[in-house]
């Protein structure tokens, strides 16, 4: 069996409407990131890859399987979707378990994979309660344990990281990196590119229904190198300061910022720039904030398609 996942010349058509169009990939084991603002085709390329739908034209092989082989798909992948229901008066348990049992688990097999799964998540002491009645960020953790407790080698999983707050977001990183570490693919979409670099192994970047990029994180970021990075500074003497940048050649544009307060400057050697900023602060400038204004992606995708791309 092979342990990629690979799409071979694929498009999706809704009627007229482009879901995806010639995409070629082949995603190796590890975390793969999927980036990319509203309708740039994220959703469509997970259902191609857990079976839900069908490619117009092309091929998809999931570690050696397709889409028709449904039942043997199911047993391999784990789907947490975007959509944020449940069925009405189960408990978070029950969510978990009744699934497990349409994967064909006996009932003591599911309560041992159940408590498992809502143990990975940190859900224990919440587990019977009602999951209409969970906090967005509990809702989050139920469908991971619904998606991860059969123990899928493929875990597909749409915006993931959604209403945690920053100490569940750590450990549900942790886990992502564990299930890779064990020889798991964790595909995940993202709209923040910081937390993107964070967690993956590879990304891929979607613009309208195409690949922009993919790769590691430092071929995409190659990719981008040679475009200006835009950081705002804020400082007490915004115009002395706009007359030292404007001395450095990797400056390529300072203007002052609409509350008079700061700068907005590009650079295309960032790391240079950083440095800079440390020399500046120890000739005397009170620097109160230096802050990118491109850590998401559709700042990435300005750089990579010269426009942000449309919602739709």
């Amino acid at each position: 069996m092979s342990d990629r996942i690979v799409f071979d010349n694929v498009s999706k058509f809704y009627g007229d409407v482009l879901g995806v169009n010639r995409v070629n990939l082949s995603i190796p084991p590890g975390i793969t990131s999927l980036v990319g603002p509203n309708g740039s085709g994220k959703t469509t390329l997970m259902n191609l890859m857990t079976g839900l739908i069908r490619p117009s034209r092309g091929h998809v092989s999931i570690l050696g399987l397709t889409p028709d082989q449904p039942e043997q798909l199911f047993h391999l992948v784990g789907y947490s979707t975007q959509y944020d229901s449940f069925p009405k008066g189960l408990t978070g348990y029950q969510c978990v378990s009744s699934y497990l049992r349409l994967y064909g688990f006996d009932r003591a097999q599911s309560e041992q994979l159940t408590w498992a799964a809502i143990d990975r998540v940190g859900l224990r002491d919440a587990a019977h309660r009602k999951a209409a009645g969970y906090s967005k960020g509990m809702r989050q953790r139920i469908r991971l344990a619904q998606s991860l407790a059969h123990n899928p080698r493929v875990l597909v999983l749409d915006e993931p990281l959604n209403g945690l707050d920053p100490l569940v977001r750590a450990e549900t990183i942790a886990l992502f990196r564990a299930l890779a570490k064990g020889g798991c693919h964790v595909i995940l979409s993202s709209h923040v590119l910081h937390e993107v670099d964070i967690i993956s192994d590879q990304v891929i970047l979607m613009s309208a229904g195409y690949v922009a990029a993919e790769g590691n994180i430092q071929s995409v970021r190659s990719e981008i190198e040679d475009h200006p990075m835009q950081i705002l500074i804020r400082c007490d003497r915004p115009g002395e300061l706009a007359s030292r940048f404007f001395a450095e050649d990797h400056v390529v544009e300072v203007r002052l910022h609409n509350d008079r307060r700061g700068l907005l400057v590009k650079t295309k050697a960032p790391d240079r720039f950083y440095l800079l900023m440390n020399r500046i602060a120890l000739d005397g400038f009170a620097v109160e904030s230096v802050a990118p204004c491109d850590d998401d992606v559709n700042s990435v995708y300005e750089y990579l398609i010269g426009a942000e791309e449309p919602t739709r």
